[in-house]
């Protein structure tokens, strides 16, 4: 079940709101943790094991690293042990089947494929199970006693598959002591209309047109056809992240909960540690938190800190996915941040606005290259294609065509990726506000009665 669909907004999420406001307070997160795992159960239901698996571990865990007079050996085997569990389960099911058909090229061998499908937000609820028990261990909180609050928390279906990644220690105080508001309630609808909106009519529009670029082979693409096709990637992928975050951020107001953002115009960004500090933030986060720190993050010299940096880039490119171009796409933005942090920042601090930005942009753009095609061959080729290496004119007719057909869709989709001015006020809902998010609502709902079913992106990850 994925929120943009019809029978998540007119079956699911009214009956799991009447449930819950028509419950007594004390079993609500009894109420979200059975709900999230019928939501989670609809497309997988074997794969609640899996889940259920890391939360009980986890749980029991949590409670003998809070128990008095653990020694500080035993207490380091239990978090040891813990992250042992959650990583064995997350790289069998998504890992497994990479690292056996690279044995098979590298050796020879034949060692069968054990072709599992990925169960969906496995690397999402992990590194929010790993996150509780980190935070234990070190003492930030406490262990969560009561099995129905932590099950609450690992499976809230808000953002169980796609994120926010939510550190425990973030929400271990709205376990128990949030407060329900007409006005948040109000504000969850509209930020949750504002993602419905991003993912139906903005992603998955600008989406074609990258489908049907990228289905070329490279070779035959004009620049600026080359180009047009990863801008529109960078607007697909954008919207539909955003708009999924924002439609969590959303739930999880209705119910009284304060996700942290995970979006803060990523695409105004003028360096690319700046874009980091924008994308995907609760990802940036949790690996600057529980990797990068921990290996002594800005301390003991440059070199040391370039190495800290290389290592958080591998595990972030591997993070997204079982495959050699998401490790290039890691190391790529690894060495670039690298270069920034050497001397790169202060370079870039005395050029003008509009070229720092374009740096970061070109940047971005090649990166994303790297991150939507899986063969060298093809990701060579597109990136030739983008720099007129192909043989091929600057544009042709299909060129003027995509622009042409696309052209009001893209101003809108430039607009909305730059910073303004918050004119909403949660407080302060006047008839305009009604009227504008009510018809935007009542579009993407028309455009979903047509459309064929188009998950998020990130569902694979």
């Amino acid at each position: 079940m994925v929120f943009s669909s019809i029978i998540f907004l007119f079956l699911f999420l009214p009956a799991v709101l009447t449930l819950y406001y028509c419950s007594p307070r004390r079993i609500r997160n009894l109420i979200l943790l059975l709900t999230s795992l019928f939501f989670y159960a609809w497309g997988e239901p074997v794969y609640i094991v899996i889940m259920l698996v890391s939360t009980v571990t986890d749980y029991y865990f949590g409670l003998l690293l809070d128990k008095p007079g653990l020694s500080p050996v035993k207490r380091k085997c239990v978090v040891a042990l813990s992250i042992v569990v959650n990583l064995t389960l997350l790289s069998y099911f998504k890992y497994a089947d990479f690292i056996i058909e690279n044995v098979n090229g590298l050796f020879g061998t034949h060692i069968p494929l054990t072709e599992l499908p990925l169960p969906i937000g496995i690397s999402f609820y992990t590194f929010q199970s790993m996150s509780y028990i980190i935070d234990v261990y070190r003492g930030t909180v406490k262990a969560q006693r009561n099995w129905i609050d932590f099950g609450a928390y690992v499976s809230l279906f808000p953002q169980l598959v796609a994120g926010p990644i939510v550190q425990y220690n973030t929400i271990a105080h709205q376990l128990n002591n949030r407060s329900e508001s007409i006005e948040l309630f109000a504000e969850g609808i509209r930020r949750f209309t504002i993602g419905l909106s991003k993912k139906v009519l903005l992603a998955n529009n600008i989406g074609l047109l990258w489908d049907i670029i990228s289905s070329s082979q490279p070779e035959s693409l004009p620049m600026f056809t080359a180009w047009l096709g990863i801008i529109a990637f960078a607007f697909q992928i954008y919207f539909d992240f955003s708009g999924y975050s924002d439609m969590a951020i959303g739930l999880g107001l209705m119910f009284g909960f304060r996700f942290n953002e995970n979006f803060n115009k990523p695409y105004s960004s003028q360096s690319i540690t700046d874009f980091w500090r924008r994308w995907h933030i609760s990802l940036g986060s949790w690996f600057r938190e529980y990797v990068y720190i921990p290996l002594g993050g800005n301390r003991n010299g440059l070199l040391k800190q370039s190495r800290n940096i290389l290592i958080v880039w591998l595990l972030t490119g591997f993070w997204h996915g079982a495959s050699w171009n998401f490790i290039l796409w890691g190391m790529y933005f690894g060495v670039i941040l690298m270069f920034e942090k050497w001397w790169g920042l202060k370079l870039l601090a005395a050029l003008p606005r509009w070229v720092r930005h374009a740096y970061a942009i070109v940047l971005i753009l090649i990166g994303w290259v790297l991150f939507a095609f899986e063969t060298p061959t093809l990701i060579v080729g597109y990136l030739s294609a983008m720099a007129g290496f192909n043989n091929q004119p600057l544009w042709n007719a299909e060129t003027g065509y995509f622009v042409y057909t696309n052209a009001v869709l893209l101003v809108v989709l430039v607009i909305a990726s730059l910073p303004k001015k918050q004119a909403f006020k949660a407080n302060k809902l006047s008839l305009y506000h009604l009227v504008w998010y009510g018809f935007i609502f009542l579009l993407s709902v028309a455009y979903l009665v047509d459309a064929t079913f188009n998950p998020f992106l990130y569902f694979r990850f």
